[in-house]
């Protein structure tokens, strides 16, 4: 599947809750033919801005042989080493710096896009140029731990979509042949990676867009009973990847990302039953619970150059299964996938029910 850089990014965007009009023209998305450029662009510009309103600082303990004394007297070290004949004091203190985590992973994420064969010679250069500027940092050993320890607050959230570009950065990046440089692999391979982003971009998707209606994940509850309580707790959790509500209509949307929507081939496609079976649940469920509320099922998934649209109506429940076109242009994607969710375009027109398929 192939997928315009610009609309990766606006992926990105959306999937990380950091959307803003204009922000993909600003680093120059349209001059980027592929990933690892764009996103050493955006580590830049991301960057610049903290450099010149200075970088973000914390306390750090550090221990420290001196002739004048401040902070804790270390005199068990001092006993040991018998740094006194030498005139000096071992003291821990704790000092206000720029080598913070966050600011370790940035800098140690330049150096590594920096040297990614795949990124343009112009822009290895100015990574090298930018890391070199943070001064004070020690670049981080990155890991895939060492994102989930960084702690950010609201005065340090401009940081936040700096860190989710570095580890996208450090899950692409493979060593070359050579183990001398590394070479970034496309995440549009890595399905385990592209599901997940997928389903986030679509809930943060219609959670921006889609003025009153509220979108996220919910947890179901089985109805289910048992002769003993305790076996019911081996059953599953039941989420769903995204409710959508407003007043008095519920839509529950399950997000696929495949290369190829249906199953079966070209000569027997049909819809994945699997996934059919998945949303039927969800929708059971929530008729149960909710039996008054105006319900329909969504099953999408990512397209290139061609159009599904499946309706039918399944225990009563009206239920579209929907491709998206993710090679045009983003106003089309943005059009398509809010006609969708519009009553006018979901509801279930009893004349056609059955299959509609559109392909170019």
């Amino acid at each position: 599947m192939t997928i315009p850089v610009r609309n990766i990014y606006y992926l990105l965007l959306y999937a990380w809750g950091h959307f803003e009009s204009g922000s993909v023209r600003a680093i120059g998305a349209d001059e980027s033919h592929d990933l690892p450029n764009l996103l050493g662009k955006a580590l830049i510009e991301g960057t610049h801005p903290l450099l010149r309103r200075g970088l973000d600082r914390g306390y750090v303990e550090i221990t420290e042989e001196t002739r004048s004394p401040r902070g804790k007297l270390r005199i068990e070290v001092m006993a040991k080493q018998q740094t006194m004949l030498r005139g000096f004091a071992v003291c821990d203190l704790d000092e206000l710096t720029p080598d913070v985590l966050h600011n370790q992973i940035l800098k140690g994420s330049l150096i590594s896009l920096a040297n990614c064969g795949d990124v343009e010679k112009s822009l290895r250069h100015e990574l090298r140029e930018t890391a070199r500027r943070m001064v004070g940092v020690t670049p981080a050993r990155l890991s895939g731990d060492v994102f989930r320890r960084v702690q950010l607050h609201r005065n340090t959230s401009q940081y936040g979509f700096l860190m989710r570009v570095c580890e996208l950065v450090f899950h692409s990046l493979l060593p070359d042949e050579q183990g001398k440089n590394s070479k970034f692999q496309s995440i549009l391979e890595d399905q385990v990676r592209m599901s997940a982003l997928f389903e986030d971009f679509l809930r943060n998707f219609y959670r921006a867009e889609l003025p009153g209606y509220s979108a996220a994940s919910e947890i179901m509850s089985w109805r289910a009973e048992a002769a003993h309580e305790a076996d019911l707790l081996f059953l599953p959790i039941m989420q769903t990847d995204i409710t959508l509500r407003s007043g008095n209509r519920t839509i529950v949307a399950d997000a696929k990302y495949y290369r190829e929507a249906l199953a079966g081939g070209r000569y027997d496609p049909k819809v994945r039953s699997a996934h059919l079976y998945q949303l039927s649940t969800y929708l059971a469920h929530c008729r149960l619970k909710e039996p008054h509320q105006d319900l329909s099922g969504l099953l999408i998934y990512p397209a290139i150059k061609h159009e599904l649209r499946l309706r039918y109506r399944l225990l009563g429940i009206p239920v579209l299964v929907a491709t998206v076109d993710l090679s045009g242009e983003w106003r089309s994607i943005h059009d398509e996938l809010l006609d969708l969710v519009t009553p006018a375009r979901n509801a279930l027109d009893e004349e056609r029910c059955g299959v509609t398929a559109d392909r170019n």
